[in-house]
């Protein structure tokens, strides 16, 4: 049943990245972040008040989890073009800067918070909480008061079919000389690096490793260290390599790096541990946020919304694949194995942009933003595997 609950609170992400990324083109942003949030306050809030009736039954849990996931795929896609509106070209990395530190914050401290709310107040008074953490995330976003522009005629829900919009966007992210190379390194990053992280992660640290729990805390949260530092040098790290070294480097950064992780030896594995995941972490935030800005940047407004869908559709989707492949390796060659694969595999996962002219990009391609990329044929719709990074 948990399997099952956590495989539906990602089932949005597979089935409504790409509509959503229709959707969000055709209307202003703002109001769609406010109605998300407002939207998982409640769901979420329905447990707690389920329980307090004695009522709660695992189906419930079921429909909030897919509720929940659904309107976080609308807030992920509509958030990125929504920022990319507020500021000026020139101020988008410092502002995806601003938004990761934001994020590495919440990542490192909230599990603990969260663990402690169980502890002192039991689960039901902590969703409380997480409900409450939504209705203030919607209350400041309703106090944004930057005006937004309504979407043009071209991304009206008249200019077109949704059928039509969705080939537009998929034409654009797949026809474009620079996100092919970038979608594949993060895809390939992705596919390999979810056959180690998670639950086979914390296997090897038992099983193999033989660390108790408490050890692997601390490793976890000494490595975010790394994600938070990242955060902070994403803005300039950029400014003084430029968007397209800074895209490469910091692929790089996340790849050779996580062989320290099968090498740890049993004596001493918690230095390797620490160093392959803190290293990875500040090369990830960095490339996040880097890859973040350079779409923002060249990609028209009226296609941001959908470029931002078919992009996660596509490097998010390879997550649960490579979760399976994990565990199938795992159970055919042994964990070790299994860590093995995952970390070389994920060591040539920047070869992609490597070798595309990505990695000689010293400025933001001029006039990239508002023409159309180089034609591609025409797609018809199909099953696209899910999705950013």
């Amino acid at each position: 049943e948990v399997a099952v609950l956590g495989a539906l609170e990602y089932a949005p992400f597979l089935l409504l990245t790409l509509p959503a990324g229709v959707w969000v083109d055709r209307v202003r942003r703002r109001p769609l972040l406010i109605a998300a949030d407002v939207a998982r306050a409640l769901v979420i809030a329905s447990v707690p008040v389920a329980w307090a009736f004695d009522v709660l039954t695992i189906w419930q849990l079921f429909v909030v989890g897919f509720a929940a996931g659904a309107f976080t795929v609308v807030f992920d896609v509509a958030y990125v073009p929504y920022v990319a509106s507020l500021v000026s070209r020139e101020q988008l990395i410092d502002a995806n800067s601003k938004v990761e530190i934001s994020r590495s914050a919440a990542q490192t401290a909230g599990p603990g918070i969260a663990g402690a709310l169980v502890e002192l107040v039991t689960a039901p008074f902590a969703l409380v909480a997480d409900a409450v953490s939504f209705a203030v995330s919607a209350l400041l976003a309703w106090r944004i008061r930057a005006p937004e522009d309504a979407p043009g005629p071209e991304g009206s829900a008249e200019a077109a079919s949704g059928r039509r919009e969705l080939v537009e966007g998929l034409r654009y992210v797949f026809g474009h000389r620079y996100l092919r190379p970038i979608i594949a390194c993060t895809a390939l990053s992705n596919f390999f690096g979810s056959a180690i992280w998670g639950p086979l992660l914390l296997l090897y640290g038992v099983r193999v490793l033989e660390l108790d729990a408490g050890t692997i805390g601390f490793v976890l949260a000494v490595a975010n260290v790394g994600v938070v530092a990242g955060a902070f040098a994403a803005a300039p790290v950029a400014r003084r390599l430029g968007p397209g070294p800074t895209i490469a480097a910091s692929a790089v950064f996340f790849g050779p790096i996580v062989l320290l992780i099968p090498l740890a030896p049993r004596s001493a594995p918690v230095p390797f541990l620490i160093a392959a995941l803190a290293v990875t972490g500040f090369g990830g935030v960095i490339y996040n946020v880097s890859i973040r800005t350079f779409v923002q940047s060249i990609t028209p407004n009226r296609l941001l919304g959908r470029a931002t869908s078919v992009t996660r559709t596509v490097v998010w989707g390879v997550i649960p694949l490579g979760t399976l492949l994990g565990g199938a390796l795992a159970t055919a060659i042994g964990i070790h194995g299994a860590i093995w694969v995952g970390a070389i595999g994920a060591t040539f996962a920047s070869v992609p942009v490597l070798l595309s002219r990505v990695r000689s990009l010293r400025e933001l391609p001029p006039g990239e933003r508002e023409p159309e990329p180089v034609a591609a044929p025409a797609l018809e719709p199909a099953p696209l595997a899910r999705t950013e990074q």
